[in-house]
């Protein structure tokens, strides 16, 4: 990562947000700020975010990070064999109560098993500040990890209710930070010149026939309940910048379509740039105030 930034280049706080597979267009921006020079003072992740983020936050590169995720999603045979490790549970479990059934993922073996090799064990061994956000089921509110065992919080950010198990963290059940911050950028106003962030909840699609499975229905409305959280968000407060990658037309699950997912990303790289660039013009025409 080149983490050479001169003098009178901005601070960068990024934010990363939910939307499982559609999330892999964060690689584009961690691409962007890598050719920029830009290495952000710190991230803040929801989700696939906080999977990306925490990576990214290790000292990976964006074009590490993508190496890593198409060399592992080409072989879909190595990868069912590796999410078939990661699951927990047996049928009986469906009738027994608490949180196994057959299908649910352990999500801290999951990123045990799918984490780059260098992503450390602790948020303190990370080299850029990192948060990750997830959801206290219990007390129905957000909890953000910036200390301590790092793939607990991760693990928690992404239990996506009836496909990741929720993780018991410092007293509290974690579920998906989707659920309350899908797009976690509030807490780095204050943090930087600028603040970027990635919204991949996706907006209307086009329409199909036929109804969706109830699979694809489950995993579709928590994505419209995410998108209308998010435009929520927006009406009260906003980041500096705010990309939205056109990957609507992907669902949260394919994660197979990793490259079509990229190359659909890939305009945000200039995007970014651009915008970067706005910004530095804008601060260089405002009157400097009379000390």
């Amino acid at each position: 990562m080149n983490s050479a930034r001169p003098a009178s280049s901005p601070t960068i706080a990024l934010a990363l947000g939910a939307g499982g597979a559609r999330g892999l267009a964060h690689v584009a921006v961690l691409e962007a700020l890598d050719d920029l020079g830009l290495p952000p003072v710190e991230i803040a992740g929801t989700s696939m975010g906080a999977i990306l983020g925490a990576a990214y936050a290790a000292g990976l590169t964006g074009r590490e990070i993508r190496a890593h995720l198409l060399g592992l999603l080409r072989d879909r045979a190595g990868v069912m064999s590796l999410l078939l490790r990661a699951r927990i549970g047996r049928f009986k479990d469906l009738f027994s109560g608490g949180f196994s059934n057959p299908v649910l993922i352990d999500g801290e073996v999951f990123l045990d098993l799918f984490w780059p090799k260098a992503v450390p064990d602790r948020f303190e061994e990370l080299k850029l500040p990192f948060t990750a956000v997830a959801t206290d089921f219990a007390g129905r509110c957000e909890t953000a990890f910036n200390s301590g065992p790092l793939a607990p919080a991760v693990a928690g950010s992404m239990a996506i209710p009836g496909l990741v198990k929720p993780v018991m963290a410092n007293g509290r059940i974690l579920v998906d930070g989707g659920a309350v911050n899908p797009l976690p950028f509030r807490g780095l106003l204050s943090r930087a010149d600028l603040v970027i962030a990635c919204d991949v909840t996706g907006g209307p699609v086009a329409d199909r026939a036929g109804a969706p499975s109830p699979f694809e229905a489950m995993f579709g409305t928590a994505q419209i309940m995410q998108n209308a959280i998010t435009s929520e968000m927006l009406k009260v407060s906003r980041p500096d910048i705010l990309l939205v990658p056109a990957v609507q037309g992907f669902r949260v699950l394919d994660f197979f379509k990793a490259a079509q997912i990229l190359a659909a990303a890939e305009p945000l790289r200039d995007e970014i740039k651009r915008a970067i660039d706005a910004h530095l013009e804008n601060i260089l025409k405002s009157p400097v105030e009379p000390s």
